[in-house]
């Protein structure tokens, strides 16, 4: 593919993912610092954080859902038609959620509604996060997979960068104007964003390896089936692998939010500008990793990240609790670039390499959303741990480890596929299989 062609495929996966997840952790943040005055009222303020988080969980809850419709679909009709219905989905839920009458206007009607455009926004992501990733993916040179894969996450963090930026731009607000106003407005102008994002998405045309696969007609007629009867060892595997990646984000994104200010009695703006500081770092180490798992392998680079995450856990609250904030930003800024980053930076094209063409987008989904749900309730379980404790995060710190080490042990199982994929393995096997029947051998 020429390079011009390449950096278009870029900037549309890049754009599209980055507005999904800008949509999502925006959620997280408003649950972090909001939703529990505007929704959970009646509740003492920690345990309004413990409903709002819940919340927020109900969007991991269904992402598996969404990975699997979206997944078969994906596998038998394409990348990019399923994107493009997963961003209208996500981009209409959060506008709505900009709109939504709270507790105070018609009372526990608000929280029922908050949850089920949650879910919305779940079900979308469910599919997005597998469709993006193939778009760029499966058109990206085979000895730059890391590296483009790597562009593609880094909208991760700068998702997260734009949710707690600009929140804590409306958080220094009056807070009267915040209550009322000022925390809707995130929410809003994500509508103006989904547009662009379509425009851009509806630019592109299919990946070539899903071409070779429709115009060859053997998609699989169950791709998920499919899946489980052929690569249900790395399944599993790959499951085990995304904790720790999975957990490490909400660790380092949503509930240190909560442990700085509710727990630490902190301003929210010390956590926020630490957060968005950490997602600066991330999104340019994110290409960089990728890069170097180009060279080395996937396996190492991932495995820097899964024990980095382990070893740090007790540092990481002992900085924090030192309440200096260069010490919390340093404290959010290491376990964020060298846990998480190493990890989510090569996870899609890892996890992508481990399974054939014609499941990719189901086995990427299931596996991404399967193991979401863990992440996703994290936040709700670290802060549960932390007052199970009596604010000691012992607790939380065992269940990082815990995670962590089983993250640890999935990647040891893991085959190195930066040089040999699953899919090329299988046209290998098959080209050879072709050879001798035509006696050629």
């Amino acid at each position: 593919m020429e390079n011009n062609s390449m950096k278009k495929v870029a900037s549309a996966s890049f754009l599209g993912a980055f507005l999904e997840w800008y949509d999502f952790f925006l959620y997280g943040t408003a649950s972090a610092i909001i939703f529990n005055q505007l929704f959970f009222p009646d509740f003492d303020p920690m345990v309004g954080t413990i409903a709002a988080f819940g919340t927020l969980a109900s969007g991991y809850l269904v992402r598996p859902i969404g990975g699997i419709v979206f997944g078969h679909f994906g596998d038998k009709i394409g990348r990019k038609k399923i994107l493009a219905i997963t961003m209208m989905l996500m981009g209409g839920a959060t506008f709505l959620i900009g709109l939504l009458p709270t507790y105070a206007t018609i009372g526990v009607w608000a929280p029922v509604l908050l949850i089920l455009l949650r879910s919305i926004q779940g079900f979308a992501l469910g599919g997005e996060y597998g469709g993006a990733s193939l778009l760029l993916i499966e058109y990206a040179p085979r000895k730059q997979r890391g590296f483009w894969g790597g562009v593609l996450q880094s909208a991760t963090p700068l998702g997260s960068l734009a949710a707690t930026g600009i929140f804590a731009i409306m958080a220094s607000m009056p807070e009267s104007f915040f209550l009322s106003i000022g925390w809707r407005i995130p929410f809003l102008i994500s509508i103006v964003l989904t547009v662009v994002g379509l425009f851009v998405r509806f630019s592109i045309e299919e990946t070539p390896a899903f071409k070779e696969v429709k115009e060859s007609g053997t998609e699989e007629k169950f791709p998920l089936v499919e899946l489980f009867r052929t690569y249900s060892k790395n399944v599993w595997i790959a499951i085990g692998a995304r904790m720790a990646e999975g957990i490490s984000f909400n660790v380092f994104n949503v509930f240190v939010i909560t442990y700085v200010t509710s727990h630490l009695g902190l301003p929210n703006s010390l956590a926020l500008i630490g957060v968005s500081i950490s997602s600066a770092i991330a999104m340019l180490l994110s290409p960089i990793f990728g890069k170097f798992s180009d060279r080395v392998g996937r396996k190492k680079v991932y495995m820097i990240g899964a024990i980095w995450f382990t070893i740090f856990a007790f540092p990481f609250f002992a900085l924090l609790d030192t309440e200096i904030g260069i010490v919390i930003y340093i404290a959010i800024a290491l376990g964020y670039a060298l846990g998480t980053t190493p990890m989510f930076s090569i996870q899609s094209v890892f996890f992508t390499e481990m399974f054939g063409t014609r499941v990719r987008y189901s086995g990427l989904s299931f596996v991404y959303q399967l193991a979401g749900i863990v992440a996703g309730i994290t936040p709700l379980v670290a802060t549960s741990l932390l007052v199970l404790n009596d604010g000691n995060p012992l607790y939380v710190i065992l269940y990082i480890m815990g995670m962590g080490t089983i993250t640890v042990v999935s990647v040891l199982f893991t085959k190195e596929t930066y040089k040999f994929d699953v899919a090329e393995q299988e046209k290998a096997a098959l080209e050879n299989i072709n050879i001798k029947e035509n006696g050629d051998v």
